[in-house]
Protein backbone atom coordinates (compact mmCIF):
# COMPACT_ATOMS: atom_id res chain seq x y z
CA UNK A 1 0.00 0.00 0.00
CA UNK A 2 1.12 3.54 -0.68
CA UNK A 3 1.94 5.72 2.28
CA UNK A 4 0.56 9.20 2.79
CA UNK A 5 3.86 10.68 1.60
CA UNK A 6 3.52 8.83 -1.73
CA UNK A 7 -0.15 9.67 -2.21
CA UNK A 8 -0.69 12.72 -4.42
CA UNK A 9 -4.41 12.95 -3.69
CA UNK A 10 -4.40 12.85 0.13
CA UNK A 11 -2.78 16.15 1.02
CA UNK A 12 -3.84 18.43 3.84
CA UNK A 13 -5.09 21.93 3.23
CA UNK A 14 -1.79 23.36 4.50
CA UNK A 15 0.17 21.15 2.08
CA UNK A 16 -2.01 22.22 -0.84
CA UNK A 17 -1.99 25.90 0.03
CA UNK A 18 1.70 25.88 0.91
CA UNK A 19 0.98 26.92 4.49
CA UNK A 20 -0.19 30.31 3.11
CA UNK A 21 3.47 31.36 2.96
CA UNK A 22 3.38 32.19 -0.71
CA UNK A 23 4.80 28.86 -1.86
CA UNK A 24 3.37 27.37 -5.00
CA UNK A 25 1.74 23.94 -4.76
CA UNK A 26 3.49 21.36 -6.90
CA UNK A 27 2.14 17.80 -6.76
CA UNK A 28 4.54 15.40 -5.07
CA UNK A 29 4.69 13.22 -8.16
CA UNK A 30 6.24 16.17 -10.05
CA UNK A 31 8.36 17.49 -7.18
CA UNK A 32 10.40 14.28 -6.94
CA UNK A 33 12.52 12.16 -9.25
CA UNK A 34 13.05 12.44 -12.99
CA UNK A 35 10.15 14.85 -13.57
CA UNK A 36 11.65 17.34 -11.12
CA UNK A 37 15.07 17.05 -12.76
CA UNK A 38 13.59 17.55 -16.25
CA UNK A 39 11.56 20.60 -15.18
CA UNK A 40 14.57 22.08 -13.41
CA UNK A 41 16.75 21.61 -16.52
CA UNK A 42 14.10 23.28 -18.70
CA UNK A 43 13.81 26.18 -16.25
CA UNK A 44 17.56 26.72 -16.11
CA UNK A 45 18.03 26.62 -19.88
CA UNK A 46 15.31 29.09 -20.86
CA UNK A 47 16.83 31.78 -23.05
CA UNK A 48 15.75 35.40 -22.47
CA UNK A 49 12.34 35.98 -24.02
CA UNK A 50 13.46 39.41 -25.28
CA UNK A 51 16.05 37.70 -27.51
CA UNK A 52 13.53 35.03 -28.47
CA UNK A 53 10.98 37.51 -29.86
CA UNK A 54 13.31 40.33 -30.99
CA UNK A 55 11.94 41.34 -34.41
CA UNK A 56 15.28 42.74 -35.53
CA UNK A 57 16.77 39.25 -35.38
CA UNK A 58 14.39 37.80 -37.99
CA UNK A 59 15.78 37.78 -41.54
CA UNK A 60 15.24 35.76 -44.66
CA UNK A 61 17.87 33.04 -45.08
CA UNK A 62 20.03 33.31 -48.21
CA UNK A 63 19.49 29.71 -49.29
CA UNK A 64 18.09 26.37 -48.15
CA UNK A 65 21.38 25.28 -46.57
CA UNK A 66 21.42 28.35 -44.32
CA UNK A 67 17.79 27.74 -43.37
CA UNK A 68 18.55 24.14 -42.41
CA UNK A 69 21.53 25.29 -40.35
CA UNK A 70 19.36 27.87 -38.60
CA UNK A 71 16.68 25.26 -37.89
CA UNK A 72 19.10 22.84 -36.26
CA UNK A 73 21.06 25.41 -34.23
CA UNK A 74 18.02 27.44 -33.12
CA UNK A 75 16.13 24.32 -32.01
CA UNK A 76 19.15 23.38 -29.88
CA UNK A 77 19.59 26.93 -28.58
CA UNK A 78 15.93 27.75 -27.82
CA UNK A 79 14.79 24.23 -26.90
CA UNK A 80 13.29 25.18 -23.52
CA UNK A 81 11.52 28.21 -24.99
CA UNK A 82 9.99 25.96 -27.64
CA UNK A 83 8.74 23.58 -24.93
CA UNK A 84 6.86 26.50 -23.36
CA UNK A 85 5.45 27.51 -26.77
CA UNK A 86 4.21 23.92 -27.20
CA UNK A 87 2.63 23.88 -23.73
CA UNK A 88 1.00 27.24 -24.41
CA UNK A 89 -0.56 25.90 -27.61
CA UNK A 90 -1.89 22.86 -25.72
CA UNK A 91 -3.43 25.09 -23.04
CA UNK A 92 -4.95 27.36 -25.70
CA UNK A 93 -6.46 24.37 -27.51
CA UNK A 94 -7.97 22.88 -24.34
CA UNK A 95 -9.31 26.17 -22.97
CA UNK A 96 -10.98 27.14 -26.26
CA UNK A 97 -12.76 23.80 -26.59
CA UNK A 98 -15.44 23.41 -23.90
CA UNK A 99 -16.30 19.86 -24.93
CA UNK A 100 -12.65 18.85 -24.63
CA UNK A 101 -12.63 20.34 -21.13
CA UNK A 102 -15.67 18.19 -20.28
CA UNK A 103 -13.99 15.08 -21.71
CA UNK A 104 -10.84 15.73 -19.68
CA UNK A 105 -12.92 16.33 -16.56
CA UNK A 106 -14.76 13.01 -17.09
CA UNK A 107 -11.49 11.15 -17.61
CA UNK A 108 -9.65 12.65 -14.64
CA UNK A 109 -12.77 12.33 -12.47
CA UNK A 110 -13.03 8.64 -13.30
CA UNK A 111 -9.32 8.18 -12.55
CA UNK A 112 -9.74 9.96 -9.22
CA UNK A 113 -12.68 7.70 -8.31
CA UNK A 114 -10.60 4.63 -9.24
CA UNK A 115 -7.77 5.94 -7.08
CA UNK A 116 -10.07 6.46 -4.08
CA UNK A 117 -11.77 3.11 -4.56
CA UNK A 118 -8.51 1.21 -4.98
CA UNK A 119 -7.20 2.54 -1.66
CA UNK A 120 -10.40 1.57 0.21
CA UNK A 121 -11.60 -1.72 -1.28
CA UNK A 122 -11.20 -4.05 -4.21
CA UNK A 123 -13.54 -3.97 -7.20
CA UNK A 124 -15.10 -7.30 -8.19
CA UNK A 125 -16.88 -7.45 -11.54
CA UNK A 126 -18.54 -10.65 -12.82
CA UNK A 127 -16.79 -12.65 -10.11
CA UNK A 128 -13.31 -11.43 -11.06
CA UNK A 129 -11.26 -8.91 -9.15
CA UNK A 130 -10.10 -5.99 -11.30
CA UNK A 131 -6.63 -4.62 -10.68
CA UNK A 132 -6.17 -0.83 -10.55
CA UNK A 133 -4.58 -0.95 -14.02
CA UNK A 134 -7.72 -2.59 -15.42
CA UNK A 135 -9.89 -0.07 -13.61
CA UNK A 136 -7.93 2.80 -15.21
CA UNK A 137 -8.43 1.10 -18.58
CA UNK A 138 -12.18 1.01 -17.94
CA UNK A 139 -12.02 4.72 -17.02
CA UNK A 140 -10.36 5.39 -20.37
CA UNK A 141 -12.99 3.33 -22.17
CA UNK A 142 -15.75 5.31 -20.44
CA UNK A 143 -14.10 8.63 -21.37
CA UNK A 144 -13.31 7.61 -24.98
CA UNK A 145 -16.75 8.56 -26.39
CA UNK A 146 -16.42 11.99 -24.79
CA UNK A 147 -12.99 12.46 -26.35
CA UNK A 148 -14.42 11.29 -29.70
CA UNK A 149 -17.29 13.78 -29.52
CA UNK A 150 -14.93 16.57 -28.42
CA UNK A 151 -12.69 16.00 -31.42
CA UNK A 152 -9.60 15.18 -29.38
CA UNK A 153 -7.91 13.63 -32.42
CA UNK A 154 -8.24 16.79 -34.45
CA UNK A 155 -7.10 18.83 -31.44
CA UNK A 156 -3.94 16.73 -31.21
CA UNK A 157 -3.18 17.22 -34.90
CA UNK A 158 -3.97 20.94 -34.66
CA UNK A 159 -1.52 21.34 -31.76
CA UNK A 160 1.17 19.36 -33.61
CA UNK A 161 0.65 21.35 -36.82
CA UNK A 162 0.57 24.71 -35.06
CA UNK A 163 3.69 23.77 -33.13
CA UNK A 164 5.60 22.72 -36.25
CA UNK A 165 4.61 25.90 -38.12
CA UNK A 166 5.34 28.22 -35.19
CA UNK A 167 8.60 26.65 -34.07
CA UNK A 168 9.76 25.89 -37.62
CA UNK A 169 9.05 29.44 -38.71
CA UNK A 170 10.83 30.91 -35.72
CA UNK A 171 13.84 28.61 -35.97
CA UNK A 172 14.16 29.06 -39.72
CA UNK A 173 13.97 32.84 -39.81
CA UNK A 174 15.66 33.79 -36.51
CA UNK A 175 19.32 34.69 -36.95
CA UNK A 176 21.75 32.44 -35.16
CA UNK A 177 22.80 33.45 -31.67
CA UNK A 178 26.53 33.73 -31.10
CA UNK A 179 27.54 31.37 -28.33
CA UNK A 180 30.85 31.57 -26.48
CA UNK A 181 33.44 29.87 -28.64
CA UNK A 182 31.52 30.49 -31.87
CA UNK A 183 33.31 33.75 -32.58
CA UNK A 184 35.57 33.98 -35.58
CA UNK A 185 38.98 32.51 -34.80
CA UNK A 186 41.86 34.31 -36.51
CA UNK A 187 44.92 32.29 -37.43
CA UNK A 188 48.40 33.63 -37.98
CA UNK A 189 49.57 33.54 -41.61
Amino acid sequence: MATKADDVFSLTKEEVLGGMTGRIYIPKIISQGPAKEWIERRRLTIRPWANFVDQKRFTRPKNLAEMCTRLVKNVEHFQSNYVFVFLGLIIYCVVTSPMLLVALAVFFGACYIVHLRASQSRLVLFGRELSPAHQYAVSGAIAFPFFWLAGAGSAVFWVLGATLVTIGGHAGFHELELVDGDELQMEAV
